[in-house]
């Protein structure tokens, strides 16, 4: 079963704690578990989180497509999410993740590697 055909519903409890943005979304950042370091920031909408909690592999919405994926699906680079906390506002999550692979689409380790604006 793909990601678009599974179906996934949250928590009640936890929806009503989502400030998700005009889209219905909200921010994700995937963080190495083993190292600290973010790898990537990505969108969850309301069946993205409720999959993510449900099986453990980080599940987003990817705005470009319209439809929910799974890290690692297309690119075999999948993340076994530990542990997910929301954030003081409600508006974002952080994933805890043991990453197979790069985490970044380009290949990479981490979508962070490329420019450093300030150090």
């Amino acid at each position: 079963m793909s990601a678009e055909t599974d179906v996934y519903t949250l928590d009640p409890d936890i929806a009503a704690r989502l400030k998700r943005n005009a889209d219905g979304l909200i921010c994700a950042v995937a963080q190495d578990r083993a190292t600290g370091a973010v790898l990537m920031v990505a969108w969850m909408d309301d069946a993205a989180l409720a999959r993510t909690l449900a099986t453990g592999q980080g599940s987003y919405f990817s705005r470009s497509r319209g439809r929910m994926w799974v890290k690692g699906e297309e690119s075999g680079n999948t993340q076994q999410v530990h542990r997910v906390q929301l954030d003081c506002d409600g508006d974002a999550v952080l994933l805890t993740v043991d990453q197979t692979g790069p985490a970044c689409h380009t290949g990479t380790d981490t979508c962070f590697d490329a420019d450093v604006l300030l150090d």
